[in-house]
């Protein structure tokens, strides 16, 4: 696709996925960010962590770590919206793959794909203005030990922001919300809440915790999201999913299942 941000899709398709809570987002192709997905709609969620952040802020060039990148959508749109130097990091996409997808979208000078481990990051300490994970983060980083590890590759006054799915309340021992218990999978206790996430981040010391809350009605983006892709999405893996995933959050109307954007400055 020669240009993401043009409006050639379906129509009605471009029409369901405009959102006015994300002007941006709304600039890029309905069907390519269909096509590129692997889990909720990574650029509405990056679009909202973007002020708590202060993207808008960064310098032109500033060098910003995308982890658990994916297919790679976001660090697009950080070198685009933001012109930022980005470092596209992901376990389960070939940088080769990704490389194609920064190139056509024009950006191939200002994102550099690459394959790695969050536990294994390659980089010098110091070496970003920023790191951002959408939708990845919740998969490594609650582990005590693992922030103080990933902010040394920050430079002082440097930002992480991150935006995770979560939720409302933290359960009480060692059963899931009783509704939700026919979806649920041992990976969902990475869920959280924001008050979780601010000790956690607080506690470890590595970071001073300048925002941890909940995104308003994120469950509906969700829905919305996956019913979409239920439809759309060219994979069939993909369309299973996002029917199982949104009939979960259909059920679940947003008493429990949700997102929360953390942000941390290391001093």
């Amino acid at each position: 696709m020669s240009d993401i941000t043009s409006r050639t899709s379906n129509d009605d398709l471009t029409s369901r996925l405009t959102h006015p809570r994300y002007p941006r987002s709304n600039r890029y192709d309905a069907r390519w960010t269909v096509e590129n997905q692997m889990g909720p709609h990574a650029l509405w969620l990056l679009e909202w962590l973007a002020p708590a952040l202060g993207l808008d802020a960064l310098p032109s060039g500033a060098r910003v770590l995308d982890l658990g990148c994916g297919r790679a959508m976001t660090s697009v749109f950080l070198a685009r919206e933001y012109d930022v130097q980005v470092t596209a990091a992901d376990l389960w996409v070939k940088p080769d793959e990704n490389a194609v997808r920064v190139a056509a979208a024009g950006v191939a000078d200002r994102v550099l794909p690459v394959h790695a481990e969050a536990h294994d990051l390659p980089f010098a300490e110091g070496s970003f203005d920023a790191i951002v994970s959408i939708d990845a983060y919740q998969y490594f980083g609650t582990d005590d030990l693992y922030l103080p590890t990933l902010t040394r590759l920050l430079k002082p006054g440097g930002r992480i922001g991150v935006v995770v799915p979560a939720l409302r309340e933290e359960p009480e021992g060692t059963e899931p919300p009783e509704h939700l218990t026919p979806w649920w999978e041992p990976d969902f206790w990475c869920f959280h809440t924001a008050d979780w996430w601010r000790r956690h981040w607080t506690r470890s010391g590595a970071v001073e915790v300048e925002a941890a809350d909940w995104l308003p009605d994120g469950w509906k983006d969700w829905l919305l999201w996956c019913e979409v892709v239920a439809e759309e999405s060219p994979e069939e893996f993909h369309r299973r999913m996002a029917r199982e995933v949104g009939e979960m959050v259909r059920v679940d109307e947003g008493r429990s299942l949700g997102f929360v954007r953390a942000v941390g400055r290391r001093p």
